[in-house]
């Protein structure tokens, strides 16, 4: 079997916000499942289904500083309109659009419960 991201993650403080960025900036689509405040994330559709995810309350308070997750990168469309809504529903760039030659141009940025995720508007070409 390849070692091919099968699904993700996001913990949070504060679940109905954080799925509420997700939804406005990403489009993705929440569907309750199990424990409370658990939920399955559709990131695609029929055509291109994505990766399955979860939204669920974070399991341990943070402290200190540093980044504790697996860091996973979006593919989108339109970097601009990507940070345009980042930026109107909570969240923060915390890295400057950034050119990997070949590949595309990246950003990270902060959700609205602190984790660092990034964005990518792939090169046509590369």
């Amino acid at each position: 079997m390849p070692a091919n991201l099968m699904h993700f993650a996001i913990e949070a403080d504060d679940v109905a916000r954080a799925r509420k960025f997700y939804e406005a900036v990403f489009g993705w689509r929440f569907n309750p499942w199990g424990p409370p405040d658990f939920f399955q994330i559709q990131t695609g559709d029929e055509g291109s289904p994505g990766v399955l995810g979860a939204l669920q309350r974070r399991r341990e308070p943070l402290t200190g500083t540093g980044n504790r997750t697996f860091e996973c990168t979006i593919g989108v469309n339109s970097l601009q309109e990507t940070i345009a809504r980042i930026e109107a529903n909570g969240g923060h760039v915390t890295m400057d659009p950034f050119v990997i030659p070949g590949a595309g141009t990246l950003i990270f940025f902060a959700d609205t419960e602190g984790n660092r995720v990034g964005a990518m508007q792939y090169d046509a070409h590369g």
